[in-house]
């Protein structure tokens, strides 16, 4: 069983950045490949980045490639999300994922999900 919470949401002018962090709980936290998903209002959860159990790969949406930076820190169990430029378009609930070893950009093959953080862009 893994937990995660999130934290690092606000609200923020366009131009500006934000990093959220993820905080896991379980002690295999090394062997999971970690997501960042959002969904906006009346929208689906849509893939903003990922990063794979080791921390050498990554894969990012196209939305966001060149302004997000995914990172993970293993001794402390947190995963990042290092958001720059941000654009009013970003405004959505932002949410940590957990999939067993293996990158998942699929929301729905993902194995735990935390509580999400609102992120908040104004124009």
């Amino acid at each position: 069983q893994v937990q995660l919470v999130e934290s690092g949401g606000g609200l923020v002018q366009a131009g500006g950045s934000l990093r959220l962090s993820c905080v896991a709980s379980g002690r295999t936290f090394s062997s999971y490949a970690m997501g960042w998903f959002r969904q906006g209002p009346d929208q689906e959860r849509e893939f903003v980045a990922a990063i794979s159990w080791t921390g050498s790969s990554t894969s990012y949406a196209d939305s966001v490639k060149g302004r997000f930076t995914i990172s993970r820190d293993n001794i402390k169990n947190t995963v990042y999300l290092q958001m720059n430029s941000l654009k009013p378009e970003d405004t959505a609930v932002y949410y940590c994922a957990a999939n067993w070893q293996s990158i998942a950009t699929r929301p729905s093959s993902n194995d735990y999900w935390g509580q999400g953080t609102q992120v908040t862009v104004s124009s």
